[in-house]
């Protein structure tokens, strides 16, 4: 996270974001990118290999064939675009808002873990949608719903659920007596306490 020196809160945030990178899921997503694209990256660094959207358009169109146009280009809006596109593909796979990033995040390299996350997302959700590629990570679960019969449902209501009344390690009412409890012993400051 290169660029103009960061002071106060900006620093801290910068901080948290380097310390939640993790560069050996940058490898993997390399990797798979590489793979289910079928060429390498053009530069032996991640983000500026991403940084022009070119790759990411590449990727989209092997997952969605004909998806996009790729535009390379020098300039910096069209870069945006190509990652701009890039992400709606990722939108119209399944993957979830929360799991994308920003076009921002890859173009000025604001929050790279936040692009790992992404691609990360991206595998597991165009193999859910029926894309024919390795998935990054843990597999997506699928949705299990169960449905009970009406008798199943009353036989419910009739049970005792004795996990409900707690549980009061082991502890009992020995050693009260009227209300107090007898410690024993002697109390330096009083003596001998009698009961």
């Amino acid at each position: 996270m290169s660029g103009p020196r960061k002071y106060g809160i900006d620093r801290e945030i910068a901080a948290k974001l380097a310390a939640k990178y993790d560069v050996g899921r940058e490898v993997q997503a390399r990797e798979w990118i590489e793979t289910v694209v079928g060429e390498p990256f053009p530069s032996p660094e991640f983000q500026p290999s991403l940084k022009d959207g070119v790759i990411l358009c590449k990727l989209m169109n092997v997952l969605i064939p004909g998806f996009f146009k790729i535009k390379a280009s020098k300039m910096p809006f069209v870069q945006m675009e190509n990652i701009a596109k890039f992400l709606q593909g990722c939108e119209q796979l399944g993957c979830p808002k929360h799991d994308l990033f920003q076009t921002i995040d890859l173009y000025e390299n604001k929050n790279p873990g936040q692009v790992v996350d992404a691609i990360f997302s991206l595998s597991r959700h165009a193999a859910k949608a029926g894309c024919d590629i390795p998935i990054l990570g843990p597999k997506l679960a699928d949705k299990h719903e169960v449905e009970f019969s009406e008798e199943v449902l009353n036989a419910g209501k009739n049970v005792i659920n004795t996990f409900q009344y707690g549980y009061n390690g082991g502890a009992n009412q020995s050693g009260v007596r009227n209300g107090r409890r007898d410690i024993g012993g002697v109390d330096p400051g009083r003596g001998a306490v009698e009961i």
